[in-house]
């Protein structure tokens, strides 16, 4: 890894973050391919596992923060490699429910539990002291980042060229 250092703290900060954050995806994706599973299949299946429920293809997409045809793709193989089944619409169910299978649940054990493994490893590194200040700084991200997506969702079901084209 490199100590990145620019002129810039904020592009110095934003860099060593998403260094950080793409390193542990890496670690994650080589111990869970051991397993024949993705860290997001591994997200997914502890929801399905411990969610309270009845989950839904949006509500995943929502609690793993991805696009819904990204979800999609993903229940797509998971279905195909027994892992969960999507129960279709029914009566007074007006959505296709998601359901973790005995293989999925299988599965999902043994991610987890490298997964657990794996964090416990990289964040005991930190005091808890430290964990309460990471945890702050991470909060107040958090929050921009979720303003600016509201900001784009608003811009996004605003029609511009209604803007452009309307009389003045």
């Amino acid at each position: 890894m490199y100590d990145y250092k620019f002129s810039d703290v904020n592009l110095t900060t934003w860099a060593l973050f998403r260094l950080t954050c793409s390193a542990m995806q890496k670690v994650a994706e080589r111990k869970l391919a051991k397993l024949g599973l993705t860290p997001e299949q591994v997200d997914v299946l502890w929801i399905c596992r411990d969610y309270p429920d009845t989950l839904i293809p949006a509500e995943i997409a929502r609690l793993i923060s991805r696009e819904e045809q990204t979800v999609t793709g993903l229940l797509n193989r998971m279905e195909r490699e027994g892992l969960l089944k999507r129960v279709p619409k029914r009566k007074g169910k007006p959505f296709t429910e998601v359901k973790i299978t005995d293989k999925g649940t299988e599965a999902a054990g043994a991610g987890v539990e490298v997964a657990m493994s794996l964090i416990t490893e990289i964040m005991s590194i930190l005091s808890a002291p430290e964990h309460e200040e990471l945890q702050r700084l991470l909060q107040v991200l958090q929050r921009k980042t979720a303003e600016l997506l509201q900001v784009e969702l608003v811009l996004k079901d605003y029609s511009l060229e209604e803007t452009i084209t309307a009389p003045r």
